[in-house]
């Protein structure tokens, strides 16, 4: 019986071992590599390609899941990937999706879950949980999250990188290093944030960013 190579991405060892006991129960899978963060899975992709990638989007060193997936795809766009992360469901499956992954499983679901979008997306299928292919596929109507507000979904995925970064404490000085950008150019990320999102007062879009980071835990 051939066995499907399978490389999991997460800057956490229980979780890595717990997916690889998960898939290493089925008899024709195997984790033949792993990685903590994004330019430790490119380096380890261009030494060897498995038949799926699984990432989570929260990396080491800050790294960013979304950013992989993008540069994976650009590099290499018949390997297939599937996101695992506790992240917002609602505002990261549909992003994933549009960045190049087959999939999106949340760390809250079932292993039985985990194992059947694994097969769903090696034999080349898309996988979303019933209740987010629903909101993907039947356009249902977003722009504000549960309270009222104006929702996150109506971000730029560097707006969210941005609006994530904000929430870990980190400066503008600081994630503009971090993203390799000009404090200008983050500046201008952070007034496009509040406008999007109805904030007046960068303290409330600190507050607001601190709680979300929060909530992804």
């Amino acid at each position: 019986m051939d066995e499907w190579k399978i490389m999991v991405v997460d800057d956490h060892p229980l979780v890595r071992e717990g997916i690889k006991g998960l898939i290493e129960r089925e008899p024709d899978l195997i984790v033949s590599a792993e990685a903590t963060g994004v330019e430790e899975a490119l380096e380890t992709l261009r030494r060897g390609r498995p038949d799926l990638v699984i990432i989570d989007l929260a990396l080491a060193d800050g790294g960013d899941g979304l950013v992989l997936v993008e540069r994976i795809k650009r590099h290499a766009p018949a390997l297939k990937m599937l996101v695992v992360s506790m992240r917002d469901e609602r505002v990261f499956a549909e992003r994933v999706i549009r960045a190049g992954a087959l999939g999106y499983v949340s760390k809250q679901a079932a292993p039985e879950v985990l194992i059947d979008a694994v097969r769903k997306v090696l034999g080349g299928a898309p996988y979303l949980s019933p209740a987010i292919a629903e909101l993907v596929l039947g356009g249902a109507r977003r722009g504000c999250d549960a309270t009222g507000q104006p929702g996150l979904d109506q971000l730029t995925n560097r707006e969210l990188q941005v609006v994530r970064l904000i929430g870990q404490g980190l400066s503008t000085v600081e994630i503009a290093q971090r993203l390799h950008l000009s404090v200008k150019t983050i500046e201008t990320h952070r007034a496009k944030i509040k406008r999007k999102l109805g904030i007046a007062k960068a303290t409330e879009l600190v507050r607001r960013a601190v709680e979300w980071e929060l909530s992804q835990r």
